[in-house]
Protein backbone atom coordinates (compact mmCIF):
# COMPACT_ATOMS: atom_id res chain seq x y z
CA UNK A 1 0.00 0.00 0.00
CA UNK A 2 2.81 2.41 0.85
CA UNK A 3 4.40 1.75 -2.54
CA UNK A 4 1.12 2.67 -4.23
CA UNK A 5 0.94 5.86 -2.16
CA UNK A 6 4.51 6.68 -3.20
CA UNK A 7 3.61 6.09 -6.85
CA UNK A 8 0.53 8.32 -6.61
CA UNK A 9 2.58 11.08 -4.94
CA UNK A 10 5.19 10.77 -7.69
CA UNK A 11 2.51 11.03 -10.39
CA UNK A 12 0.75 13.92 -8.66
CA UNK A 13 3.75 16.11 -7.94
CA UNK A 14 6.34 15.13 -10.56
CA UNK A 15 5.17 13.14 -13.57
CA UNK A 16 1.90 14.89 -14.44
CA UNK A 17 3.04 18.51 -13.81
CA UNK A 18 6.36 17.91 -15.59
CA UNK A 19 4.61 16.30 -18.56
CA UNK A 20 2.24 19.26 -18.97
CA UNK A 21 5.05 21.78 -18.53
CA UNK A 22 7.24 19.78 -20.92
CA UNK A 23 4.54 19.85 -23.60
CA UNK A 24 4.25 23.63 -23.24
CA UNK A 25 8.04 24.06 -23.47
CA UNK A 26 8.17 21.70 -26.46
CA UNK A 27 5.67 23.81 -28.43
CA UNK A 28 7.56 26.97 -27.53
CA UNK A 29 10.90 25.38 -28.45
CA UNK A 30 9.44 24.22 -31.77
CA UNK A 31 8.78 27.85 -32.68
CA UNK A 32 12.33 28.82 -31.67
CA UNK A 33 13.92 25.98 -33.63
CA UNK A 34 11.73 26.60 -36.71
CA UNK A 35 12.80 30.25 -36.93
CA UNK A 36 16.44 29.30 -36.33
CA UNK A 37 16.40 26.49 -38.88
CA UNK A 38 14.73 28.46 -41.68
CA UNK A 39 15.41 32.15 -40.98
CA UNK A 40 18.81 31.42 -39.42
CA UNK A 41 18.74 33.50 -36.27
CA UNK A 42 17.73 33.07 -32.63
CA UNK A 43 14.48 34.95 -32.07
CA UNK A 44 14.66 36.42 -28.57
CA UNK A 45 11.21 37.94 -29.05
CA UNK A 46 9.55 34.50 -29.09
CA UNK A 47 8.64 34.57 -25.39
CA UNK A 48 6.91 37.92 -25.74
CA UNK A 49 5.19 36.68 -28.90
CA UNK A 50 3.73 33.99 -26.64
CA UNK A 51 2.68 36.68 -24.16
CA UNK A 52 1.01 38.79 -26.87
CA UNK A 53 -0.78 35.75 -28.34
CA UNK A 54 -2.05 34.72 -24.91
CA UNK A 55 -3.21 38.28 -24.21
CA UNK A 56 -5.21 38.19 -27.44
CA UNK A 57 -6.70 34.85 -26.40
CA UNK A 58 -7.76 36.36 -23.06
CA UNK A 59 -9.37 39.41 -24.69
CA UNK A 60 -11.28 37.27 -27.19
CA UNK A 61 -12.28 34.88 -24.38
CA UNK A 62 -13.69 37.78 -22.38
CA UNK A 63 -15.58 38.89 -25.49
CA UNK A 64 -17.10 35.44 -25.95
CA UNK A 65 -18.05 35.24 -22.27
CA UNK A 66 -19.72 38.67 -22.47
CA UNK A 67 -21.82 37.32 -25.37
CA UNK A 68 -22.71 34.22 -23.35
CA UNK A 69 -20.58 31.88 -25.48
CA UNK A 70 -18.82 29.05 -23.66
CA UNK A 71 -17.28 25.66 -24.43
CA UNK A 72 -19.05 23.58 -21.81
CA UNK A 73 -16.64 21.78 -19.49
CA UNK A 74 -13.69 22.95 -21.61
CA UNK A 75 -12.11 26.43 -21.36
CA UNK A 76 -13.64 29.09 -23.62
CA UNK A 77 -10.05 30.05 -24.52
CA UNK A 78 -9.93 27.06 -26.87
CA UNK A 79 -12.68 28.70 -28.97
CA UNK A 80 -10.70 31.97 -28.93
CA UNK A 81 -7.46 30.37 -30.15
CA UNK A 82 -8.09 30.65 -33.93
CA UNK A 83 -8.81 34.39 -33.61
CA UNK A 84 -5.78 35.04 -31.39
CA UNK A 85 -3.51 33.04 -33.71
CA UNK A 86 -4.64 35.19 -36.64
CA UNK A 87 -4.04 38.42 -34.68
CA UNK A 88 -0.58 37.27 -33.56
CA UNK A 89 0.30 36.20 -37.10
CA UNK A 90 -0.63 39.69 -38.35
CA UNK A 91 1.66 41.23 -35.73
CA UNK A 92 4.70 39.05 -36.51
CA UNK A 93 4.23 39.46 -40.27
CA UNK A 94 4.04 43.24 -39.83
CA UNK A 95 7.16 43.09 -37.64
CA UNK A 96 9.00 41.07 -40.27
CA UNK A 97 8.03 43.51 -43.00
CA UNK A 98 8.91 46.57 -40.95
CA UNK A 99 12.08 45.28 -39.27
CA UNK A 100 13.57 41.92 -40.19
CA UNK A 101 13.06 42.20 -43.94
CA UNK A 102 15.50 45.12 -44.19
CA UNK A 103 18.29 43.19 -42.48
CA UNK A 104 17.51 40.07 -44.50
CA UNK A 105 17.95 42.01 -47.75
CA UNK A 106 21.20 43.44 -46.43
CA UNK A 107 22.30 39.85 -45.67
CA UNK A 108 23.13 40.93 -42.14
CA UNK A 109 25.03 38.55 -39.89
CA UNK A 110 22.90 36.35 -37.61
CA UNK A 111 24.19 38.15 -34.52
CA UNK A 112 22.75 41.41 -35.92
CA UNK A 113 19.34 39.80 -36.31
CA UNK A 114 19.61 38.46 -32.76
CA UNK A 115 20.20 41.96 -31.42
CA UNK A 116 17.32 43.27 -33.54
CA UNK A 117 15.07 40.58 -32.04
CA UNK A 118 16.04 41.80 -28.56
CA UNK A 119 14.72 45.24 -29.51
CA UNK A 120 11.54 43.68 -30.90
CA UNK A 121 11.22 41.73 -27.64
CA UNK A 122 11.10 44.90 -25.55
CA UNK A 123 8.58 46.54 -27.90
CA UNK A 124 6.31 43.46 -27.82
CA UNK A 125 6.60 43.25 -24.05
CA UNK A 126 5.56 46.88 -23.70
CA UNK A 127 2.71 46.42 -26.20
CA UNK A 128 1.36 43.40 -24.30
CA UNK A 129 1.49 45.21 -20.97
CA UNK A 130 -0.19 48.25 -22.49
CA UNK A 131 -3.01 46.15 -23.98
CA UNK A 132 -3.79 43.87 -21.03
CA UNK A 133 -1.92 45.27 -18.02
CA UNK A 134 0.58 43.76 -15.60
CA UNK A 135 -1.75 41.92 -13.22
CA UNK A 136 -1.95 38.16 -12.74
CA UNK A 137 -4.94 36.91 -14.77
CA UNK A 138 -6.67 33.55 -14.38
CA UNK A 139 -8.83 32.93 -17.44
CA UNK A 140 -9.46 29.17 -17.21
CA UNK A 141 -13.17 28.43 -17.00
CA UNK A 142 -15.09 25.19 -17.48
CA UNK A 143 -14.57 22.12 -15.32
CA UNK A 144 -11.45 22.47 -13.18
CA UNK A 145 -10.67 18.81 -12.38
CA UNK A 146 -11.19 15.56 -14.27
CA UNK A 147 -10.11 13.68 -11.14
CA UNK A 148 -10.17 15.37 -7.73
CA UNK A 149 -8.19 14.32 -4.66
CA UNK A 150 -11.36 13.53 -2.72
CA UNK A 151 -12.84 11.36 -5.48
CA UNK A 152 -9.56 9.53 -6.02
CA UNK A 153 -9.22 8.71 -2.32
CA UNK A 154 -12.83 7.52 -2.20
CA UNK A 155 -12.31 5.27 -5.25
CA UNK A 156 -8.99 3.76 -4.19
CA UNK A 157 -8.93 3.95 -0.41
CA UNK A 158 -5.35 5.23 -0.56
CA UNK A 159 -3.99 7.80 1.85
CA UNK A 160 -2.45 9.83 -0.99
CA UNK A 161 -4.77 11.60 -3.40
CA UNK A 162 -4.35 12.28 -7.11
CA UNK A 163 -5.58 15.47 -8.77
CA UNK A 164 -5.77 15.64 -12.57
CA UNK A 165 -6.65 19.10 -13.83
CA UNK A 166 -8.59 19.55 -17.06
CA UNK A 167 -5.95 22.00 -18.31
CA UNK A 168 -3.21 19.39 -17.93
CA UNK A 169 -5.07 16.89 -20.09
CA UNK A 170 -5.92 19.62 -22.62
CA UNK A 171 -2.23 20.58 -22.77
CA UNK A 172 -1.08 17.04 -23.51
CA UNK A 173 -3.82 16.28 -26.06
CA UNK A 174 -3.52 19.64 -27.85
CA UNK A 175 0.28 19.42 -27.95
CA UNK A 176 0.14 15.93 -29.45
CA UNK A 177 -2.31 17.09 -32.15
CA UNK A 178 -0.26 20.21 -32.95
CA UNK A 179 2.99 18.24 -33.20
CA UNK A 180 1.33 15.66 -35.47
CA UNK A 181 -0.10 18.41 -37.70
CA UNK A 182 3.27 20.20 -37.90
CA UNK A 183 5.23 17.08 -38.82
CA UNK A 184 2.59 16.10 -41.36
CA UNK A 185 2.81 19.57 -42.89
CA UNK A 186 6.62 19.59 -43.03
CA UNK A 187 6.99 16.06 -44.38
CA UNK A 188 3.94 15.51 -46.58
CA UNK A 189 2.94 18.82 -48.13
CA UNK A 190 4.66 20.61 -50.99
CA UNK A 191 4.98 23.83 -48.98
CA UNK A 192 6.47 21.97 -46.03
CA UNK A 193 9.00 20.24 -48.24
CA UNK A 194 9.99 23.59 -49.79
CA UNK A 195 10.58 24.95 -46.27
CA UNK A 196 12.80 22.01 -45.42
CA UNK A 197 14.70 22.44 -48.69
CA UNK A 198 15.18 26.16 -47.96
CA UNK A 199 16.50 25.27 -44.51
CA UNK A 200 18.94 22.66 -45.83
CA UNK A 201 20.38 24.69 -48.71
CA UNK A 202 19.08 28.19 -49.44
CA UNK A 203 20.98 28.65 -52.72
CA UNK A 204 19.85 25.31 -54.14
CA UNK A 205 16.27 26.02 -53.07
CA UNK A 206 16.33 29.36 -54.91
CA UNK A 207 17.63 27.64 -58.05
CA UNK A 208 14.73 25.20 -57.76
CA UNK A 209 12.24 28.05 -58.01
CA UNK A 210 11.24 28.27 -54.35
CA UNK A 211 9.97 31.72 -53.38
CA UNK A 212 12.02 32.75 -50.31
CA UNK A 213 9.56 35.44 -49.17
CA UNK A 214 6.71 32.94 -49.19
CA UNK A 215 8.79 30.55 -47.08
CA UNK A 216 9.53 33.38 -44.65
CA UNK A 217 5.85 34.33 -44.36
CA UNK A 218 4.74 30.77 -43.71
CA UNK A 219 7.51 30.28 -41.15
CA UNK A 220 6.38 33.35 -39.22
CA UNK A 221 2.73 32.26 -39.33
CA UNK A 222 3.59 28.80 -37.99
CA UNK A 223 5.87 30.30 -35.32
CA UNK A 224 3.07 32.67 -34.29
CA UNK A 225 0.59 29.78 -34.08
CA UNK A 226 2.98 27.67 -31.99
CA UNK A 227 3.73 30.61 -29.70
CA UNK A 228 0.05 31.46 -29.19
CA UNK A 229 -0.96 27.85 -28.51
CA UNK A 230 1.98 27.26 -26.15
CA UNK A 231 1.37 30.53 -24.32
CA UNK A 232 -2.36 29.91 -23.98
CA UNK A 233 -1.84 26.37 -22.65
CA UNK A 234 0.72 27.67 -20.15
CA UNK A 235 -1.64 30.46 -19.08
CA UNK A 236 -4.56 28.05 -18.65
CA UNK A 237 -2.44 25.64 -16.62
CA UNK A 238 -0.84 28.33 -14.43
CA UNK A 239 -2.07 31.89 -14.97
CA UNK A 240 -1.19 34.79 -17.24
CA UNK A 241 1.34 37.47 -16.38
CA UNK A 242 3.30 39.09 -19.19
CA UNK A 243 6.67 38.94 -17.41
CA UNK A 244 6.36 35.16 -16.87
CA UNK A 245 6.68 34.61 -20.61
CA UNK A 246 9.90 36.58 -20.72
CA UNK A 247 11.22 34.20 -18.05
CA UNK A 248 10.15 31.20 -20.17
CA UNK A 249 12.62 32.26 -22.85
CA UNK A 250 15.55 30.58 -21.06
CA UNK A 251 13.97 27.12 -20.64
CA UNK A 252 12.62 27.25 -24.22
CA UNK A 253 16.04 28.02 -25.64
CA UNK A 254 17.57 25.40 -23.37
CA UNK A 255 15.05 22.86 -24.72
CA UNK A 256 15.77 23.81 -28.34
CA UNK A 257 19.55 23.65 -27.84
CA UNK A 258 19.47 20.40 -25.84
CA UNK A 259 17.53 18.71 -28.63
CA UNK A 260 19.53 20.41 -31.38
CA UNK A 261 18.68 23.83 -32.81
CA UNK A 262 16.89 23.48 -36.12
CA UNK A 263 15.69 19.95 -35.32
CA UNK A 264 11.92 19.82 -34.53
CA UNK A 265 12.11 16.34 -32.99
CA UNK A 266 14.97 17.51 -30.80
CA UNK A 267 12.93 20.51 -29.61
CA UNK A 268 10.18 18.18 -28.36
CA UNK A 269 12.64 15.90 -26.56
CA UNK A 270 14.46 18.91 -25.14
CA UNK A 271 11.23 20.35 -23.75
CA UNK A 272 10.58 17.23 -21.69
CA UNK A 273 14.21 16.88 -20.61
CA UNK A 274 14.25 20.44 -19.28
CA UNK A 275 10.83 20.19 -17.61
CA UNK A 276 11.51 16.90 -15.83
CA UNK A 277 14.94 18.17 -14.74
CA UNK A 278 13.45 21.37 -13.29
CA UNK A 279 10.65 19.58 -11.46
CA UNK A 280 12.84 16.72 -10.18
CA UNK A 281 15.53 19.03 -8.81
CA UNK A 282 13.11 21.46 -7.12
CA UNK A 283 10.64 18.88 -5.73
CA UNK A 284 10.80 18.01 -2.02
CA UNK A 285 11.16 14.22 -2.14
CA UNK A 286 10.45 13.63 1.57
CA UNK A 287 6.87 12.47 1.04
CA UNK A 288 7.75 9.85 -1.60
CA UNK A 289 10.80 8.58 0.31
CA UNK A 290 8.83 8.37 3.58
CA UNK A 291 6.33 6.01 1.95
CA UNK A 292 9.11 3.77 0.63
CA UNK A 293 11.54 3.61 3.57
CA UNK A 294 10.86 2.14 7.05
CA UNK A 295 9.75 4.66 9.69
CA UNK A 296 13.13 4.42 11.43
CA UNK A 297 14.87 5.62 8.24
CA UNK A 298 12.42 8.41 7.40
CA UNK A 299 14.31 11.62 6.53
CA UNK A 300 14.04 14.73 8.68
CA UNK A 301 14.70 17.20 5.88
CA UNK A 302 12.62 17.98 2.80
CA UNK A 303 15.12 16.28 0.42
CA UNK A 304 14.84 19.25 -1.90
CA UNK A 305 18.01 19.99 -3.83
CA UNK A 306 17.16 23.63 -4.61
CA UNK A 307 14.22 25.95 -4.01
CA UNK A 308 11.60 26.41 -6.73
CA UNK A 309 12.70 30.07 -6.89
CA UNK A 310 15.86 28.87 -8.62
CA UNK A 311 14.26 26.46 -11.07
CA UNK A 312 15.43 28.48 -14.08
CA UNK A 313 18.97 27.91 -12.83
CA UNK A 314 18.46 24.28 -13.82
CA UNK A 315 17.69 25.35 -17.40
CA UNK A 316 20.78 27.56 -17.42
CA UNK A 317 22.99 24.72 -16.13
CA UNK A 318 21.63 22.33 -18.78
CA UNK A 319 22.18 24.98 -21.46
CA UNK A 320 25.81 25.56 -20.43
CA UNK A 321 26.61 21.84 -20.20
CA UNK A 322 25.17 21.11 -23.64
CA UNK A 323 26.95 24.08 -25.23
CA UNK A 324 30.25 22.96 -23.68
CA UNK A 325 30.14 19.27 -24.49
CA UNK A 326 27.64 18.81 -27.37
CA UNK A 327 26.81 22.13 -29.06
CA UNK A 328 24.85 20.41 -31.82
CA UNK A 329 22.47 18.89 -29.23
CA UNK A 330 21.25 15.35 -28.74
CA UNK A 331 19.66 15.15 -32.19
CA UNK A 332 22.53 16.81 -34.08
CA UNK A 333 20.97 20.13 -34.95
CA UNK A 334 22.90 23.14 -36.13
CA UNK A 335 25.80 24.30 -33.96
CA UNK A 336 25.13 27.53 -32.08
Amino acid sequence: MDLLNALVALLNYVVIPASAYGAQLALGALGVTLVYGILRFSNFAHGDTMAFGTAMTILVTWGFQAMGISFGILPTALLALPVSIALTAVLVLATDRAVYRFYRKQKAAPVVLVMVSVGVMFVMNALTRFVIGVDDINFADGQRFLISVRDFKAMTGLEEGLALRTTQVITLVTSALVVWALFHFLNKTRTGKSMRAFSDNEDLALLSGIDPERVVRITWIIAAALATIAGTLYGLDKSFKAFNYFELLLPMFAAAIVGGLGNPLGAIAGGFIVSFSEVAVTYAWKKVVTYVLPASLAPDGLLQLISTEYKFGVSFAILVIVLLFKPTGLFKGKSV
